[in-house]
């Protein structure tokens, strides 16, 4: 087990950013966060503005399905500035506020009107903030979304294209035939 203190802060788990030990229940926060980056298609914190996701998932996404995306209590205190987008995405945010943002913000997750409850479920167990409570290795093994997907059919790269809106300029499934 690791006990130094590297990887990327931005992918760190809030007890690591706190300064406790390491343990795979930090790798299994880093696992949700990159699941809600690929997503949504960008690093999720701070989280996308409803306005940002329709213009992501284009009319699969509903506003008001999705009533967790706005932004929460404590959020409210911040600066207006906090949430201002810049350019095509959000402000950059120092690291100091990416790291307590992290910290003491809920963490982020998928909107419920684009993606199956299973996997929202699968995020949101892996990105809770207190390890105890988030999901182990032996949970998301056995979990409905990572069942299903042994057995089905799954077509990533088309459902990537679907998800960006393009048409893909091969096929995305071999056919049986070959």
């Amino acid at each position: 087990m690791a006990n130094s203190f590297v990887g990327t802060r931005s992918y760190m788990s809030p007890e690591r950013l706190q300064g406790t030990h390491y343990t795979v229940q930090s790798d299994i926060w880093s696992l949700g966060l990159s699941l809600v980056e690929m997503a949504i298609g960008r690093y999720p914190i701070p989280p996308p503005e409803p306005k940002e996701l329709a213009a992501i998932f284009g009319p699969k996404y509903s506003a008001s399905a999705d009533h967790s995306e706005s932004p929460s209590p404590s959020s409210k205190n911040r600066p207006s500035s906090f949430y201002l987008p810049c350019g095509d995405g959000p402000r950059l945010m120092s690291i100091f506020e990416l790291l307590d943002y992290i910290v003491n913000e809920p963490p982020p997750s998928v909107p419920a009107s684009v993606f199956s409850p299973e996997f929202k479920d699968l995020v949101d167990r892996c990105l809770k903030k207190n390890p105890a409570e988030r999901a182990d290795l032996k949970f998301l093994t056995t979990h409905e979304f990572v069942k299903r997907s042994e057995t089905e059919d799954v077509d990533f790269a088309g459902w990537v294209c679907d998800t960006m809106g393009v048409d893909p300029s091969t096929p995305t499934k071999i056919s049986p035939e070959g």
